[in-house]
């Protein structure tokens, strides 16, 4: 006799941009980025892991088509910089940092997939001041879901979608190349 599956069921999915949405919105952004940036050859872009990185990878390769220059992309892994690591129960999970040169007298874009109450943000920042004084600092994110705890603004944002702080919003990468299928789906009361 098998035994009932004693897991609850999977909370609701909402896609809310597709593949195809996600990339207009970063064709969108490069475009306005070209427009603030007075010195494109000054540009950097810095990711941060892990939904970032996908996203700064199509981000510079819309910039290069737009501009013929190509825009370097650091990968800034933000964790030991958090404000909320004494918090944590479980010891964090360290990912890659690697940053192609110095930011010194660049103008910085750091690329981010979700953005709720800045914390990542911040700590982004407080960790690019270990790589140099770039000239100044914005922040571009695919989906902007407000709750902000910190006074952090986005500069670029693909879009503002308003949730409920116990919502999840996830941003997936399919399996296989770097340009395979991208979403942002939200799923409701933060269920894993």
């Amino acid at each position: 006799m098998s035994q009932p599956d004693a897991r609850p069921p999977a909370a609701p999915e909402r896609v809310i941009l597709d593949d195809a949405a996600i990339r207009r919105a970063l064709m969108r952004i490069a475009h306005e980025i070209v427009e603030r940036t007075e010195q494109i050859e000054h540009l950097y872009l810095v990711a941060i892991p892990n939904g970032g990185v996908p996203l700064g990878r199509i981000l510079a390769a819309n910039l290069e088509s737009l501009t013929g220059q190509t825009v370097p992309l650091g990968i800034l892994d933000t964790t030991l910089y958090r404000d909320d690591l004494s918090t944590r129960s479980s010891r964090p999970r360290l990912r890659k940092t690697e940053m192609p040169s110095s930011v010194d007298d660049r103008a910085v874009v750091i690329v981010e997939d979700v953005v709720s109450t800045g914390r990542t943000i911040r700590a982004g920042m407080d960790a690019l001041m270990d790589f140099g004084r770039p000239s100044n600092v914005r922040v571009m994110a695919l989906v902007d879901r407000g709750h902000r705890e910190l006074p952090i603004k986005i500069d670029f944002v693909g879009k503002n979608i308003p949730t409920q702080p116990e919502d999840k919003v996830i941003f997936r990468t399919s399996e296989g190349p770097e340009d395979g299928e991208l979403s942002i789906v939200v799923r409701e009361g933060g269920a894993a």
